[in-house]
């Protein structure tokens, strides 16, 4: 959606202060013994709570209130009780709901424990390539800038991108064009307008370039283990530069 008045705008923070509010409850709860599915029951506590509704389980059926995924899970991990996690695990947590009549979406990879280093870098590179995209958000520039600074962020850090996993419009809907993908493509001539709402988000591998769905039907994972990290906002484009709504 393109924002076009103070009640969209005012509707579209809010509802990215409240799943920025849930992801950082969850990131506090992270922890070497705790199942995904504890964190997703918190998680579940928090949309009723707030009459929030999550936006995988009511749009789309998710067998859960939020996404979270583990090492080599890049996205749509099923919250589980047997899914324990353990000392040095990446975990990722996606959160994204409706408030009120207005979307927002956001995401973090994590270290479970103690910081392992070279996890750690992954998980700050997945941060750096998405705020690059960020910054490229303003008004009248091309959207495959955005992709092209995320690319570039990673490459320069030693990573692949997920070339087949994307950031997309959001605010009516969850999904919403256009689709922001991780790498320029050319081609792309599409011109960012002032108030557009979009989730960016980048998959940072430490070598898949693409990831394939699971058995379960939901998750999506590399194929060789390869590691990945991801990191979302949900953004709205101005003259001066993208307003965070999940800061």
């Amino acid at each position: 959606m393109s924002i076009q008045n103070e009640r969209e705008l005012q509707g579209i923070l809010k509802a990215g202060k409240f799943v920025a509010l849930v992801r950082d409850v969850l990131v506090r709860l992270v922890r070497p013994g705790i199942s995904t599915k504890e964190l997703d029951s918190v998680a579940e506590s928090y949309f009723h709570k707030f009459g929030a509704m999550s936006a995988p389980k009511f749009d789309y059926n998710f067998p859960g209130f939020t996404c979270i995924s583990v090492n080599e899970e890049a996205a749509h991990g099923i919250p589980s009780e047997t899914k324990i996690l353990k000392e040095g695990d990446l975990v990722n947590i996606d959160v994204s709901g409706k408030l009120d009549e207005f979307y927002a979406d956001c995401g973090i990879s994590l270290t479970v424990g103690n910081s392992n280093p070279e996890r750690t870098h992954l998980c700050q590179a997945a941060r750096n390539s998405t705020l690059a995209g960020i910054s490229q958000a303003k008004t009248g520039n091309y959207l495959r800038n955005i992709g092209r600074a995320m690319h570039l962020s990673a490459k320069n850090e030693g990573y692949t991108m997920v070339r087949n996993l994307a950031g997309h419009g959001t605010g009516r809907k969850l999904h919403e064009p256009p689709q922001v993908l991780p790498y320029e493509d050319k081609k792309e001539t599409f011109k960012l307008n002032e108030g557009l709402v979009l989730a960016i988000e980048s998959f940072v591998s430490t070598g898949a370039h693409y990831v394939y769905e699971a058995n379960d039907g939901w998750t999506l994972k590399t194929r060789d283990g390869s590691l990945v990290t991801q990191f979302e906002h949900t953004v709205i484009v101005t003259k001066n530069g993208a307003i965070i709504a999940t800061g």
